[in-house]
């Protein structure tokens, strides 16, 4: 079964730093694209970024490119997060998504909250 297990969420003051990890199995991690979404409080669902299965290949939401940083170690199946210079408005449980034979995997999510 493809298990997405997402850590490393926790409150931070703004500016702060985070690093968000998600640990796959079930699946061959290395041949899939990965993205990370998230939802804040009282809102649906928000696309944060994506890297291609290799890692070469990143994107990200106009909200916190610049600030996010995706990447991913095929070796370990893990997908990491490295956010900076967060702000109030990151605040949000934080998702893992694959998409493995046209079908959405979400994992657990891990919740970050920004506020001094």
């Amino acid at each position: 079964d493809v298990q997405l297990q997402a850590s490393g969420g926790g409150l931070v003051q703004p500016g702060g730093s985070l690093r968000l990890s998600c640990a796959a199995s079930g699946f061959a991690f290395g041949d899939y694209d990965m993205s990370w979404l998230r939802q804040a409080p009282g809102k649906g669902s928000e696309w944060v970024s994506t890297i291609n299965s290799r890692g070469y290949t990143t994107y990200y939401a106009d909200s916190v490119q610049g600030r996010f940083t995706i990447s991913r170690d095929n070796a370990r199946s893990t997908l990491y997060l490295q956010m900076d210079t967060l702000k109030p408005e990151d605040t949000a449980v934080y998702y893992c998504k694959a998409n493995v034979d046209s079908r959405d995997y979400w994992g657990q999510g891990t919740l970050v909250t920004v506020s001094s």
